[in-house]
């Protein structure tokens, strides 16, 4: 027998054997432990370099091994969530935006949380959400709950805005359509801030460029936005109406009305100002 055949015949009938293991009445080797077989027979007639058994695993090991397979898929499921989040989020702020963050202010809330748990169904039915309302009511949050959410479950996510795509189609005059086409490969484009972009000629045909594409992918689209519905549905000019047609049609409107969190932050942080500077001076 050849060297490889000896490694070969090694790999295949290595058993590892603990002192409480013995040998049962039917000739094979059995776990001390679980007294369950740690070799089995192969089909009558049927050898492996002259072996008439293989190696198989007793409860104890089969344990061992589903317990190492637990972990390895743990880790690989980090990875991937940690790999979606750096692909998939421009602010890394964005990566604390998650449920367990909610502030229970956002009447809406719930309703994010049931867009994650329906994704089956607004994946394939593309339902995209157009979340308007004040300045500070919780849009942007409200839709990166969504985006965590579904990273979790390894989906893949896009949490941009408008200001950043624009600077990086000058940048990229070339590639123009491959960066459109990118941003379009991900099972949901968060655009966030909708409506704080130049407003030139050059800006909004882009924009509409990558709306529209959105919308030829057939995947679903959010978009958050300070326009009041109003503008939304009254547009400028034709430049606009065409964009704004396009969400409108894409995305179902949900008016958010939370409280400004912006203006409540500030609040706190004064009225904590005040405390700190009334108890130095009663020092």
């Amino acid at each position: 027998m050849s060297d490889y055949d000896n490694a070969i015949f090694r790999l295949a009938t290595a058993q590892e054997t603990e002192p409480e293991d013995y040998i049962g009445e039917d000739g094979l080797l059995y776990c001390g432990k679980c007294c369950q077989p740690k070799e089995a027979y192969f089909p009558e007639g049927k050898t492996l370099f002259g072996r008439d058994r293989h190696p198989r695993a007793c409860d104890c090991k089969r344990k061992i091994l589903d317990e190492q397979q637990a972990a390895e898929d743990i880790r690989r499921h980090f990875d991937t969530v940690e790999r979606l989040k750096r692909k998939g989020f421009t602010d890394p702020a964005m990566r604390e935006w998650n449920f367990d963050n909610d502030n229970g202010k956002c009447p809406q809330m719930e309703f994010a949380r049931e867009y994650v748990e329906q994704w089956g169904h607004m994946k394939a039915e593309n339902h995209g959400l157009l979340l308007w309302g004040n300045v500070g009511t919780g849009k942007s949050f409200f839709a990166g709950c969504i985006a965590n959410a579904l990273m979790k479950l390894e989906v893949p996510v896009c949490m941009t805005n408008f200001a950043l795509i624009l600077n990086d189609l000058a940048a990229n005059f070339k590639d123009r359509n491959e960066y459109i086409a990118r941003l379009c490969s991900f099972h949901l484009l968060i655009l966030d801030d909708f409506g704080m972009e130049r407003g030139t000629e050059y800006g909004l045909e882009q924009v509409y460029n990558v709306i529209d594409s959105r919308y030829r992918s057939q995947k679903p689209l959010i978009v958050t936005t300070n326009l009041t519905l109003e503008e939304l549905q009254n547009p400028e000019d034709t430049a606009h109406a065409r964009i704004y047609d396009r969400l409108t049609e894409m995305c179902t409107p949900v008016r958010i009305t939370g409280e400004n969190f912006r203006k409540a932050k500030a609040q706190a942080k004064m009225e904590r100002l005040k405390m700190l500077l009334n108890r130095k001076e009663s020092l």
